[in-house]
């Protein structure tokens, strides 16, 4: 079926007609995009300050991983694990040295690596710790989204994310975030055998963790025989600063979980990573997935690690993160709207002055909008900004302009 040009009304009925109401996008549709920009229907061209949830690190269409991905296309796409391929046991060194692990095991979505991780630690709980089968608990933290499936909705406290989705899956002991006095209390409790944690809440809002948080988290795990497992899927591939955002206190998790921007957005690539005594455990035939580890998915991933690494993108968003952040907060001294700003390298959000239930935040999207700028509210008044890795200093002082112009002009 060959390509369609149709409006943007035309393409948003469409939608609402004949697709499941599961998401509610901003009222922009999308057509193009290429570096920090995007183009709709009409051909109005936006800044992206989103990067479909940090997944476009590398921006728009990167000729270097468009690349990787129409090469491998065109010679082997998919085998599935029942034969090998010659590419994704490249995949599999490069991804394991670059990150600093002796195994990676390569899935498809965030949550289905999630899930990978959930299952691993399990079974490393009952075959290497000894916890009797089916008593293992793993501790997660309120305000957390790790992904939608039932066993991860179980543990969440987002009601919209979870009511009416039970019944739930048991084993999860719930603490607040950014609070190891938790923590190590219920490290205490009987057949404890992970930890699961972001190192950063993207989806609660850029929750920053107070400094030092993981490494104590790391070490109090460590001392307890329990597995530290880091859910870098939004925070990871250079969006804070640093490669990953548990380098920022120098912590190595005993199990990383990787997506998003492990392909900058041309493809679903997610990975696990842990050394050999805890990814050992799953034998042959235990795990798996018929699109994990495929051809296209390895070549792209690589390109895309490589983008990271030549185009030094975990420094430059340590470097336009701390400007966005100071010009930021000079629209905090003067906005009676924006009361903060917080967060990381490039992954960074503003609290709006109004209660979650307001419709503020979602307005001020829709008149950045208007405005040239791509961002959505989380929580109802938290907004959301992480752009592209790629963008220049230049991009990004045009965009607190239009940031600071839209708020500041702003009428409820």
């Amino acid at each position: 079926m060959t390509k369609v040009k149709i409006s943007s009304k035309a393409a948003m009925e469409l939608e609402d007609k004949y697709g499941a109401h599961n998401y509610h996008p901003l009222p922009v549709v999308l057509s193009r995009g290429e570096g920090v920009f995007m183009w709709d229907a009409e051909g109005k061209k936006y800044y992206d300050f989103l990067s479909a949830y940090s997944a476009i690190n590398q921006g728009h269409c990167h000729p270097k991983i468009i690349g990787a991905l129409k090469e491998q296309a065109e010679t082997l796409t998919l085998t599935s694990r029942a034969f090998y391929n010659d590419v994704l046991g490249q995949f599999e060194k490069f991804a394991s040295e670059f990150f600093g692990f002796d195994k990676v095991l390569a899935m498809n979505s965030g949550a289905e690596a999630v899930e990978t991780a959930i299952k691993l630690t399990r079974k490393w709980a009952y075959e290497k710790k000894g916890i009797p089968e089916n008593q293992a608990k793993i501790i997660v933290c309120e305000g957390n989204f790790h992904g939608r499936t039932t066993t991860i909705v179980s543990f969440s406290n987002d009601e919209e994310a979870r009511k009416n989705y039970g019944p739930y899956t048991p084993g999860f002991i719930r603490i607040p975030y950014n609070d190891t006095d938790a923590l190590e209390k219920a490290l205490k409790e009987e057949n404890v055998a992970g930890f699961l944690v972001e190192p950063i809440q993207g989806e609660a809002g850029v929750f920053v963790p107070d400094e030092g948080y993981l490494k104590k988290a790391s070490e109090l795990c460590k001392e307890a025989g329990v597995l530290f497992v880091a859910d870098e899927v939004q925070t990871g591939i250079a969006r804070t600063g640093k490669l990953l955002a548990v380098h920022h206190e120098n912590v190595q998790p005993d199990v990383l979980i990787l997506g998003k921007a492990l392909s900058g957005g041309a493809y679903p690539v997610s990975a696990v990573l842990a050394n050999d005594d805890i990814m050992l455990v799953i034998k042959p035939g235990q795990h798996g997935s018929t699109f994990g580890g495929n051809p296209i998915a390895a070549r792209v991933a690589m390109a895309a690690l490589e983008v990271v690494e030549e185009e030094k993108l975990a420094e430059r968003a340590q470097k336009l993160g701390e400007l966005f952040r100071s010009e930021i907060q000079k629209l905090v001294d003067e906005s009676d709207l924006v009361n903060k700003v917080r967060g990381k390298g490039l992954l960074n959000a503003i609290l709006i002055n109004d209660s979650e239930d307001s419709s503020t935040a979602w307005d001020i999207c829709v008149a950045l909008k208007e405005n040239g700028l791509l961002a959505k509210p989380t929580h109802g008044n938290i907004i959301r900004f992480a752009p592209p890795l790629v963008m220049t200093e230049e991009q990004l002082l045009d965009c607190v302009k239009i940031i600071k112009e839209t708020i500041l002009n702003f009428k409820n």
